[in-house]
């Protein structure tokens, strides 16, 4: 809490050894991560990320506001404490949760103040500007300057300038207090992975209030405050419109410039757009990530008000039909698989801001080095040097929209306030070279509505048509409120995977998330122990493991057209150890050189020739199958294959009961099921399930029929307590009944697979009840098991209630077929 209110020290900023720097005498300690990064202790009052903050647009003249500033906490509705001491300190930008702001835990509510001097040679006043620059706030911001409050702000990931020129107090030092409040996933604001209680899972530690750099420069009356490029290959030409403040009448005059070299020049009125020539364009792209210069004048007549400089790619990203007659993401016109990183830009000292630019190019660098040519900004947006990065080292970037809370329906206002922020922020990041893909919701954290979804999908696509639009990427998971159908993307999520959604229509298929493969690293974690989708014991097997994955993704991508895919994930965060690295950078956990060989064999060999599928075998004629259990024994612990030699063990004391005809098995729900000893169906090819089920209870899931794989099984005839349906599913696609099922009634399910046409077909009682695709089936080699399912490496899904007449084929039944197996009661 901040005290009493005493009289304004004269300011204590000096400029100082670095151009541009202004320097602060306060006392500042950082705090002690849990673990530290190699830039950790090169961080200091004196080079708080000291590099110009907007590439896009540079102006020569500017001071960082970076360093060392007065903090308190705050109560609500306190008034600011202009004229006040505080009495903590904060190193900007850093977040207050992070080791290095040295405050080191969250507030709701916050104070920061500082003074600045304005230096007497840039002349402020009259027709001259003073323009203050903050890169983000974290959530909501109020500015005053000299105690007259001159800017308010809503929105963690998006910057905002003010003019606070008439707010100056003559020559010498200005105060400058900002307030933020930041209740996090308190509210419904955007949050993406931010958590005020991080869950040792899949959320992490807040960022609040500044986080990104705050600088001031300045500005004429009549300057440019955007520049918006958009690269036209067939024209050989950029589009470029420069808004300028106090346009009106004002004329822009752009060159284009390859090296030193001046290649294009175009003049004409301030707002409109004008088309820059590039002649004989060099393609921007991961394999040669050229760009153009660009200097930028605003005229009054013949006088000079404002120049910028700023840079440019040509580009263009479509999509192509490939000789497999599959639609494919291309990049210039040729197709182009886009093998991307998980990467949620958190870092064990800064939270959500990196210890330095270094640390900032280091991820991008290293994703770049092991062979990858796409990273997918996941739910959260970075200052812009992380993108200038991304345009010089050439790698493809999907932006992701920062998700607000998971779990319920978000009011009214938050669904408004959320796409006000998502069209700020494309606008803000349209001009971006590596970006390629708007991805504005994540499986199904703070979705709405479908509809509402695809609405937002084709808004997005029309206020930005040089790019595509994944709609949402894991439609097929957690909470999703299903599939739009619009954007350009069909993207599915599949822990290990990968998954294979199916190219349709006029959209490609994307593997938006797989992989996940953990180990722990002793004294490398931010708990000191850690979680995966798959856990490994050493780096060998993890080496092992991903080189697995990823062939049988190549194997994915050439047989079922797959576009992209997304491997979870860059680094490890707080709970998550699956990344490349450990979450401080400072242990690679695989063999790098493995991992880029397989990484660029994808690459190159995912061109949209496709693969041809192996010849399926035709399978056993008849309705008996490969398996029967009739389970009528009504007592004892076995039951009798009556088509094979695979006689399942009852497991735990299950029990006996009456069945749909003569007896059943009866399960617990617990601990209880069938074991059949032996995988019987090749879950790579046709094949098809099928029981008579009756529930006593719902809620949860409840699996009847499975079989085994590695870490979850390979198929999954269950109820589905996420969808209070039936389902026939992978893992991550399920094919859902219609309607709710009722407790204590006999329903009969049978799930087919039909790996030609890349479906599951879901039919209770005879009748087509659901459908959905996935192009490949995994391979599984557990046991085939009735009652209970396999996922994250164990046991899950115990049915609760009776189960009978289990039949599973080795080919894929006819709906006629089905027909008459429920006709039979068999």
């Amino acid at each position: 809490m901040r005290r009493a209110a005493i009289a304004l020290v004269a300011a204590a900023f000096v400029l100082g050894g670095v151009p541009g720097v202004a320097h602060a005498e306060a006392t500042w300690h950082p705090g002690t991560p849990p673990i530290a990064t190699p830039w950790t202790g090169q961080v200091s009052p004196d080079n708080a990320l000291p590099d110009y903050p907007r590439p896009q647009l540079v102006r020569k003249r500017w001071e960082t506001l970076n360093g060392v500033w007065q903090f308190a906490g705050a109560q609500e509705g306190e008034a600011p404490p202009i004229g006040e001491q505080l009495s903590e300190r904060v190193l900007v930008p850093y977040p207050i949760e992070s080791a290095l702001s040295g405050i080191q835990r969250h507030e709701d509510r916050m104070w920061y103040r500082r003074s600045f001097d304005v230096p007497a040679n840039w002349r402020i006043g009259g027709d001259q500007r003073l323009r203050l620059n903050f890169g983000a706030v974290d959530y909501d911001a109020t500015v005053w300057v000299n105690g007259i409050k001159v800017a308010t702000h809503r929105g963690g990931y998006d910057g905002f300038s003010v003019d606070v020129t008439d707010a100056l107090r003559g020559r010498g030092a200005q105060e400058l207090v900002v307030g933020v409040e930041d209740r996090t996933d308190q509210t419904w604001q955007p949050v993406g992975k931010q958590r005020n209680v991080p869950d040792r899972g899949i959320f992490y530690t807040s960022s609040s209030g500044i986080w990104q750099s705050v600088w001031m420069e300045p500005v004429s009356a009549s300057h440019v405050e955007r520049l918006r490029m958009t690269p036209d290959i067939d024209d050989a030409s950029l589009r470029l419109t420069v808004q300028v403040a106090g346009g009106s009448g004002r004329t822009v005059e752009a060159v284009a410039y390859a090296g030193n070299k001046p290649v294009g020049r175009v003049s004409g009125p301030a707002g409109a757009e004008l088309r820059v020539p590039v002649p004989n364009p060099q393609l921007w792209s991961p394999d040669s990530p050229y760009l153009y210069d660009l200097k930028v004048r605003v005229l009054d007549g013949p006088k000079e008000t404002d120049r910028v400089e700023s840079y440019f790619g040509m580009r263009e990203v479509s999509k192509v039909k490939g000789a497999d007659g599959k639609l494919h993401l291309a990049l210039n016109g040729k197709i182009l698989f886009n093998l991307s990183t998980l990467d949620q830009g958190f870092w064990p000292d800064g939270i959500h801001t990196a210890p330095t630019d270094e640390a900032l190019r280091f991820d991008i660098a290293e994703t770049k080095r092991l062979g990858f040519n796409t990273i997918r900004k996941h739910i959260k947006v970075e200052p812009d040097r992380w993108y200038y990065w991304a345009d010089r080292l050439g790698l493809m970037v999907w932006q992701d929209m920062p998700a607000m809370r998971t779990g319920g329906i978000p009011p009214v206002d938050a669904q408004r306030e959320f796409e006000r922020q998502l069209k700020e922020i494309v606008d803000e990041h349209q001009s971006w070279t590596s970006i390629t893909v708007w991805v504005p919701f994540n499986e199904g954290w703070g979705e709405w509505d479908r509809t509402a979804t695809g609405r937002i999908a084709d808004e997005l696509r029309a206020q930005d048509p040089s790019r595509l639009v994944n709609a949402h990427s894991g439609v097929n998971c957690c909470a999703s409120k299903g599939d739009s159908g619009r954007g350009d993307i069909i993207d599915f999520h599949q822990y290990v995977g990968p998954a294979s959604p199916v190219p349709g229509g006029d959209r490609v298929a994307v593997d938006g998330e797989h992989g996940g493969f953990g180990l722990e690293v002793d004294g490398h974690m931010w708990f000191g122990d850690g979680h995966a989708y798959e856990m490994t014991p050493d780096s060998a097997t993890l080496t092992r493991r991903y080189v697995e994955n990823q062939r049988d993704l190549l194997t994915v991508a050439n047989r079922c057209g797959l576009s992209g895919a997304v491997y979870t994930q860059t680094t490890d965060v707080e709970h998550e150890v699956n990344g490349f690295y450990t979450y401080d950078r400072q242990v690679q956990k695989m063999d790098f050189d493995q991992v880029r060989d397989v990484n660029r064999a994808i690459v190159r060999s995912v061109d949209g020739t496709g693969a041809n599928a192996p010849q399926l075998p035709p399978g056993t004629p008849g309705l008996t199958g490969v398996g029967w259990w009739p389970l009528d024994e009504g007592a004892g612990t076995v039951t009798d294959d009556k088509a094979g030699n695979h006689d399942g063990t009852l497991v735990n004391g299950a029990t006996w009961t009456t069945g749909h005809s003569g007896a059943a098995v009866q399960l617990n729900g617990v601990n209880q099921y069938v074991d059949t000893g032996t995988a019987i169906l090749d879950t790579t090819g046709n094949y098809t399930a099928s029981a008579w089920v009756k529930l006593d209870s719902l809620g949860g899931f409840a699996t009847a029929v499975s079989q085994d794989g590695g870490s979850h099984s390979a198929f999954f005839l269950q109820y589905s307590g996420a969808d209070n349906r039936f389902a026939f599913s992978f893992a991550g696609v399920r094919a859902l009944a219609p309607t709710a099922p009722e407790t204590g009634r006999w329903y009969h399910l049978v799930g087919v697979r039909d790996a030609a046409a890349g479906t599951l077909t879901l039919y209770v009682d005879g009748q087509q009840a659901g459908t959905a695709s996935s192009c490949l089936g995994e391979a599984s080699s557990g046991p085939t098991v009735i009652g209970r399912a396999r996922f994250n490496g164990g046991p899950v899904d115990y049915w609760r209630g009776a189960i009978d007449q289990v039949h599973v084929y080795d080919r894929a039944l006819s709906a006629a077929e089905v027909g008459q197996l429920y006709t039979s009661g068999g």
